[in-house]
C-alpha cells in the first residue's frame, strides 16, 4: 500500500517497490523494469510520478534507459534478456498483421494515436515510433484521428 498522506513522495514510494523486486530476484538484470503505463495503472499514479519512478531507479544505479525501448534493469552494460523486443515494433507488427490480414483494409486509416495509447497502454512517442517503424518497413496506410 502506498502512503499517499505520508511524507515519502510516491514516486520514491513505488521505486522501493520496484527495488524490492529487483532484491527478491523477481526482476532480473537485463528484464524490463514496469511501464510508465503498467505503474500508472498498478498503483493509480499519475504519469509524471511514473517517470520519475524510472529516474529514481537510474539515479539509485537499479536501472538504465534506452530511448524509444524502456527501463531495463542493471547497468547499461548488461545485456538485455533476448525474449525482450521494444513495444513499438510490437505494435507495428500487430497493425501490419491488421494490414496484411485485411481487418484495416488498403487505403483506410489505421486507429488514431489516442486509441492506440489506451490500447496499448503506451506514451504518444512510443505510438509514433511504431508508425516510423511501419514506414520503414515499407507499410503504407494514412493516419486519421479515431480517438
Amino acid at each position: 500500500m502506498l502512503d499517499r498522506e505520508g511524507p515519502v513522495p510516491l514516486y520514491k514510494q513505488v521505486a522501493d517497490l520496484v527495488r524490492d523486486q529487483i532484491e527478491r530476484g523477481q526482476l532480473q538484470a537485463g528484464d524490463p523494469v514496469p511501464s510508465e503505463a503498467t505503474l500508472e495503472k498498478e498503483y493509480d499514479i499519475a504519469r509524471t510520478t511514473a517517470r520519475r519512478v524510472a529516474r529514481e531507479l537510474r539515479e539509485q544505479g537499479l536501472a538504465y534507459t534506452v530511448q524509444g525501448e524502456g527501463t531495463f534493469v542493471g547497468p547499461p552494460s548488461a545485456p538485455r534478456s533476448p525474449k525482450t523486443m521494444p513495444i513499438y515494433q510490437k505494435i507495428a507488427g500487430e497493425l501490419a498483421e491488421n494490414i496484411k490480414n485485411g481487418d484495416i483494409p488498403p487505403n483506410r486509416a489505421i486507429p488514431g494515436e489516442k486509441m492506440m495509447m489506451r490500447q496499448y497502454g503506451v506514451a504518444k512517442v512510443t505510438v509514433r515510433q511504431a508508425i516510423a517503424y511501419l514506414r520503414e518497413q515499407g507499410t503504407y496506410f494514412r493516419l486519421t484521428r479515431l480517438g
